[in-house]
């Protein structure tokens, strides 16, 4: 319990102690310096969320990380089933990444901030117009060179295998002309949700990147179901892990 207060705790002081830098990247942003915020955010965050990753006494193994394109911004499809995937998941990558998140993460005060700063963009899946708006942003956002993460299931799940992924989900990636990078993580569960009400314990998260997938290279049948090829992909991952452990 001591494990996940820390992080809390940790957090809301980093989200009171840097409010006065909100002016500096609404400037930024309003000078046409987005990738300067998005940089400097990036950094301050991955800095935190190592930090809390510390607190709760949470290694990460990374593999692959080698396979994502240096020269482009990249979609990044994960698997869902901890709180604990966001931070494990932005410092695996190698600069972070911004997230599609739930739309009720938007009316938490401070925290909204920060992941506006970072490119988060908050996806309302129950108004299929707004959610579209929110895609399509997301598009928007590869195309002016910021990497994102979505977790295509919908939702958290600590089932054996992802449930089925939503095709739709990575449409931007298809519309913005960027690869597509899987991402299996292994082990989120067991830092909180798999144990006692608000206990951290310490664990080892496996995270390997699958190599990069080109949409535009695919027949339009293959892009139909990319979705579920992806999720496949992510569950051999995931066996490989198992073998880790």
């Amino acid at each position: 319990m001591i494990r996940f207060f820390a992080d809390i705790l940790y957090l809301f002081l980093f989200l009171i102690f840097t409010t006065p830098l909100y002016p500096l990247f609404n400037h930024w942003n309003k000078t046409g310096q987005s990738h300067r915020r998005s940089a400097m955010a990036q950094h301050m965050v991955m800095k935190a969320f190592q930090t809390c990753l510390r607190f709760a006494g949470v290694k990460i193994i990374v593999e692959g990380e080698e396979k994502i394109p240096k020269d482009t911004a990249v979609l990044y499809v994960g698997n869902h089933s901890s709180y604990y995937d966001i931070l494990c998941g932005f410092c695996a990558t190698p600069t972070g990444a911004g997230f599609f998140a739930k739309k009720e993460m938007e009316k938490i005060p401070l925290l909204r901030h920060w992941m506006e700063f970072i490119n988060c963009l908050f996806l309302d899946r129950k108004n299929i117009k707004e959610g579209l708006k929110t895609m399509n942003q997301g598009t928007q956002y590869l195309k002016d060179g910021f990497s994102m993460v979505i977790f295509p299931e919908g939702t958290r799940s600590q089932d054996e295998d992802p449930h089925t992924f939503k095709e739709g989900s990575l449409r931007p990636a298809l519309k913005a002309h960027v690869p597509l990078i899987p991402m299996a993580i292994s082990g989120t569960a067991d830092i909180l949700e798999n144990n006692k009400k608000f206990t951290a314990k310490p664990t080892t998260v496996h995270i390997s990147f699958g190599d990069p997938i080109y949409p535009d290279q695919m027949e339009r049948a293959q892009q139909k179901h990319l979705g579920e090829t992806i999720r496949e992909e992510i569950i051999e991952m995931r066996k490989k892990h198992k073998t880790m452990v």
